[in-house]
């Protein structure tokens, strides 16, 4: 496992060849580090990569220059393992497990916006946080999705390494994978630690992205239904 994760892998059939020669029987297309929705291939708990990854951050804090023995940082590398494996427990959840069977046959097919989602994630880039609100909306076609399974989507993949731009996109396919909507909008308004503590250090600095699917691609009218409500108080 952490041969496959810490190498480069490509595709050789149906097997995974690292770079090191080694082989794994399972596909990949569905591999966590490839940004798909499902996990495969993942450590047999994730309490396991503790004492991998405080050992990292003691080294980090050598690098830096401190010296972790010192009574301020004694137990900050375990703090710290613990803090980014929440930061990214999304890479333990899928879809399927967070849904827990919460979709209903119903007879709707008008719009329905679950709005200002808080959301915190980790640009891959930096390591940084990023953080801000998201909005979805959906149009059923017959099944509809517990109300509080939105804001569970919307953990999952932001819970991860992730960028803005791709985060969108992967919440909309998720709702499109759930319940097969007319159409799925998803609006996200994030601000960026990557641009406010460092680089150019704009504070006041917010990145809108959306994705747009089905209906809400293809008829205006919907699509501004949609936005309209998003930008109501």
């Amino acid at each position: 496992m952490k041969e496959l994760v810490a190498n480069e892998c490509k595709e050789n059939g149906s097997m995974i060849v690292a770079k090191n020669g080694k082989k794994s029987e399972k596909s990949h297309e569905n591999c966590t580090f490839h940004h798909d929705l499902e996990l495969d291939h993942r450590p047999p708990t994730r309490e396991a990569l503790l004492p991998d990854m405080a050992n990292s951050y003691r080294l980090l804090l050598t690098g830096l220059g401190e010296d972790p023995e010192r009574q301020g940082l004694l137990k900050t590398p375990e703090r710290a393992a613990k803090a980014m494996l929440f930061f990214t427990k999304g890479y333990d959840q899928s879809l399927e497990e967070v849904l827990n069977n919460a979709i209903f046959d119903e007879d709707t097919d008008e719009m329905v916006v679950v709005k200002d989602i808080e959301m915190f994630s980790m640009c891959e880039h930096h390591l940084v946080p990023f953080y801000g609100k998201v909005s979805i909306g959906y149009l059923p076609q017959g099944k509809i999705l517990g109300l509080s399974k939105l804001a569970r989507i919307v953990e999952i993949f932001s819970r991860r390494l992730q960028v803005q731009e791709r985060l969108t996109k992967q919440i909309a396919v998720a709702v499109t994978q759930a319940v097969r909507p007319a159409g799925v909008a998803v609006v996200i308004e994030g601000v960026h630690m990557c641009m406010v503590m460092r680089g150019v250090q704009k504070i006041n600095s917010k990145t809108v992205t959306s994705t747009m699917l089905g209906v809400f691609r293809d008829d205006p009218k919907t699509r501004e239904e949609f936005l309209n409500l998003v930008h109501s108080k």
